[in-house]
C-alpha cells in the first residue's frame, strides 16, 4: 500500500500557493492509511504488575506475545507479528499522532475531497484521547488554508456539526441532543434532516463546541470500563463555498438558513467509535448494556465490510448495513480519503482484544 506523504508542520501551507502543487500532494496521499497506536500501562495496570505484551519494533510493525496454556498446562508464549502503514508507540504524542494521520490530508479537503478519520479499539484503549485533539488542530489549519492565497477570494468558510449514533438513531450534540432523521435525496446523497451546521472561523469557538458537544455524549459503565463512550460520534468539518445570489422575496423566504446558499467543497469526518467488546465481557451488566454492545458490534462489522470492498474496488459496496455506514456512504465513494486508527492496550491481560484489534485493522490494509 502507498503510504500518506509527509507534509511538513502546518506553518507550511503558506507554500502552498498553486492548484498544481495540491494536486501532487492529492495523488500522494493514499486513499485508506492504516495506523497503530499503543497507548502505556495505565496506574491500575501497573499496581497489578501486569506484563507489557505488545513490543513496537519500528515504525511500521510490531509483536504481540500472548501467554498461552498447553493441554498439559505447561505455560508458553505465541508471538503474532503484524505490518502497517505506521505503528506508534506509547511515548508518541498527540500531536504526532496527527502528523501522521490528518494533517497531510487537510491540504486537498479543500480540492473535492471527502475524508474520514476515525479510532477503533477495545473499550479502554484510548480512541477518545487519541481522537478529541484531532478535529482542533484540523480546524486551525484548515481556518489558516482558508486566508491562503489560492483559496482566500474564493468565498469559501469553515462549517462545523457534531451528532451521534446510539441505538441505532441519530442524536444532534450540539443542539440538546435532538433526534435527527436520515434521508436520501434525488440525487441518492445522505441528508441528515434537522442537524446544525456552525460556521466557525474562530479556533476558540470550535474548541467551545467540540466541549459542549462531548458533554451531551452518551457514556455507560460496561465490563470492560467504568465510563465507556455508548455510541459513535461523528464531528464533521466542512468547507463550503459561498454563493451570492440575487435577493428576491422568494429567494429570501427558500434561504432563510444562511447555510443554504451554500456549495459544498470537500469535509472531513472524525468519527471516535464506541468500544467493541465481547459478549464474554458484557455478561454482568444489564439488557440494556448489551443490547447496546450488540449494535455497536454490529455497526463495526458494516464498517469493516464496507472499507474491505471499496479497497477490492468492488462494484456493490454495502453500505446498508448499519447507520454509521449509511451516513457515512459520501465519505467512501468518488474521491475519498480514509484513515483508521487502531488503539491498542498493552497489558498482557487484554492480549485477545489486542489481537481482534489488529486482525480487524489487517482487514483495512
Amino acid at each position: 500500500m502507498i503510504t500518506g506523504s509527509q507534509l511538513g508542520p502546518a506553518d507550511n501551507y503558506n507554500a502552498v500557493t498553486s492548484e498544481k502543487e495540491i494536486n501532487t500532494r492529492e495523488n500522494n496521499v493514499a486513499k485508506i492509511k492504516v495506523v497503530v497506536r499503543k497507548r502505556p500501562l495505565n496506574r491500575k495496570e501497573l499496581s497489578r504488575k501486569e506484563d507489557d505484551a505488545v513490543a513496537v519494533h519500528d515504525s511500521s510493525s510490531l509483536t504481540v506475545y500472548e501467554p498461552k496454556l498447553k493441554v498439559d498446562l505447561t505455560a508458553y508464549v505465541e508471538q503474532h507479528e503484524f505490518c502497517f502503514d505506521a505503528v506508534l508507540d506509547e511515548d508518541v504524542s498527540n500531536d504526532e499522532v496527527y502528523r501522521e494521520t490528518v494533517e497531510p490530508i487537510i491540504p486537498i479537503i479543500f480540492q473535492r475531497t471527502k475524508a474520514t478519520c476515525f479510532a477503533y479499539g477495545q473499550t479502554g484503549s484510548g480512541k477518545t484521547y487519541t481522537m478529541q485533539p484531532l478535529p482542533l488542530r484540523a480546524a486551525q489549519d484548515m481556518i489558516r488554508l482558508l486566508h491562503q492565497p489560492v483559496y482566500r477570494n474564493q468565498n469559501f468558510k469553515l462549517w462545523l456539526s457534531y451528532f451521534e449514533i446510539y441505538g441505532g438513531k441519530l442524536y444532534d450534540l450540539l443542539s440538546d441532543r435532538r433526534h435527527l432523521l436520515m434521508r436520501e435525496d434525488g440525487k441518492k446523497q445522505v441528508c441528515i434532516v434537522g442537524l446544525q451546521e456552525f460556521e466557525v472561523s474562530d479556533v476558540q469557538v470550535v474548541r467551545e463546541y467540540i466541549e459542549r458537544g462531548n458533554a451531551a455524549r452518551s457514556t455507560g459503565s460496561t465490563g470492560a470500563n467504568e465510563e465507556s463512550s455508548r455510541s459513535h460520534a461523528i464531528l464533521q468539518l466542512a468547507v463550503k463555498k459561498h454563493i451570492i445570489v440575487t435577493e428576491t422575496r422568494r429567494q429570501r423566504d427558500r434561504d432563510a438558513n444562511e447555510a443554504k446558499n451554500t456549495k459544498a467543497v470537500g469535509k472531513i469526518s472524525f468519527i471516535d467509535l464506541a468500544g467493541s467488546e465481547r459478549g464474554a465481557d458484557t455478561t454482568d451488566n444489564d439488557r440494556q448494556t448489551r443490547i447496546e454492545g450488540a449494535e455497536i458490534n454490529k455497526s463495526l462489522l458494516a464498517l469493516k465490510e464496507c472499507i474491505r470492498a471499496l479497497d477490492n474496488d468492488q462494484i456493490h459496496i454495502p453500505f446498508r448495513g448499519s447507520k454509521l455506514t449509511e451516513v457515512l456512504r459520501d465519505s467512501f465513494v468518488g474521491n475519498s480519503r480514509t484513515v483508521m486508527i487502531s488503539c491498542i492496550s498493552p497489558n498482557a491481560g487484554s492480549c485477545e482484544h489486542t489481537l481482534n484489534t489488529l486482525r480487524y485493522a489487517i482487514h483495512m490494509w
